[in-house]
């Protein structure tokens, strides 16, 4: 909220501490061969790179918090979309409509939001339709990420089917091939770096280290980050790409409510009604209602007897 075009250097925090840790524990220092060949990393990680950054961009383009991560969560219909073209996979009448579903609470939210962005710029007479051709520019933006990221999920998945699971080995290199990638952004990032540098100072709690408030955020950021995706990395191994995507948009889900309640980002009954189709459809696609029906018969038949 301070700094909202920072996206390039917590990303860049990120991707470098996953590398660094990487190569010292899974890649040996460079002695350890990888199990999969280099050539399709680097194609994996021209997907990654690509998608976090145009990610990061969106946010200078006038999209709000919320509505990007509402937006990322239609990830599930994108691999689905790309599933059934690229895969040849065919699904039951339930996931059709719980696709449905997750469409529609997308579709609700994003226009609500351009409808307060088109209410804001009116302020501005002047400015009023550059804002909102912007914002028209990060809807666009995310779409892209949203389909690059669905077509990466397959790329693994099909990956892992061939050369077998290597969660470490593949989180590594698609962490530390992009960093090159980064001098391309090294002025933004070196422009927040002064910024970080003259925030409030902040004393860290029990070891009593004082720095900047932001450098601390950061940390927080790049510790957090790590053992997310890290996980996310171990479950590409042990579950479809679908499933995968299916998790990681509960998880989103979980941001979302969080961002809202504890930052109080403005947030409409239409909003509510978006996140509750969204929420809703996944729990559809799962099929949770078929697992908990024999749950509750089990818990309620020595009631009855």
């Amino acid at each position: 909220r301070q700094f909202p075009g920072c996206g390039n250097i917590v990303t860049f925090s990120q991707f470098l501490f996953i590398a660094v840790e990487g190569f010292i524990f899974e890649a040996n220092f460079g002695r350890k061969r990888p199990a999969i060949p280099i050539r399709n990393y680097f194609i994996m990680v021209a997907m990654f790179f690509t998608v976090s950054v145009v990610n990061n961009y969106a946010l200078n383009l006038n999209i709000a918090m919320p509505l990007h991560m509402i937006f990322r969560s239609g990830s599930l219909i994108a691999s689905m979309a790309l599933g059934i073209i690229i895969l040849k996979k065919r699904y039951s009448v339930s996931k059709y409509t719980s696709i449905a579903l997750v469409s529609l609470g997308i579709f609700t939210c994003t226009f609500m939001s351009a409808k307060q962005v088109a209410s804001d710029s009116s302020l501005n007479q002047e400015d009023g339709p550059q804002v909102f051709l912007w914002w028209l520019l990060g809807i666009a933006a995310l779409t892209f990420a949203l389909l690059m990221s669905a077509r990466m999920g397959i790329f693994q998945e099909t990956l892992y089917q061939r050369f077998g699971k290597h969660s470490k080995e593949a989180l590594f290199y698609n962490h530390a091939l992009p960093l090159p990638g980064f001098l391309l952004l090294a002025p933004n990032i070196y422009h927040h770096a002064v910024l970080f540098n003259q925030s409030e100072l902040f004393q860290v709690p029990v070891i009593g280290l004082t720095l900047p408030i932001m450098w601390f955020y950061l940390l927080m950021n790049v510790i957090t980050q790590y053992v997310c995706i890290r996980g996310v990395f171990i479950l590409t191994t042990e579950c479809t790409s679908l499933t995968v995507t299916l998790v990681v948009t509960l998880r989103k889900f979980v941001s979302l409510i969080f961002s809202i309640l504890y930052f109080q980002n403005p947030f409409t009954g239409w909003h509510w009604l978006g996140t509750a189709f969204v929420f809703v459809g996944t729990l559809m696609y799962t099929e949770v209602w078929n697992s908990l029906g024999p749950f509750l018969r089990r818990r309620r038949r020595p009631k009855e007897e």
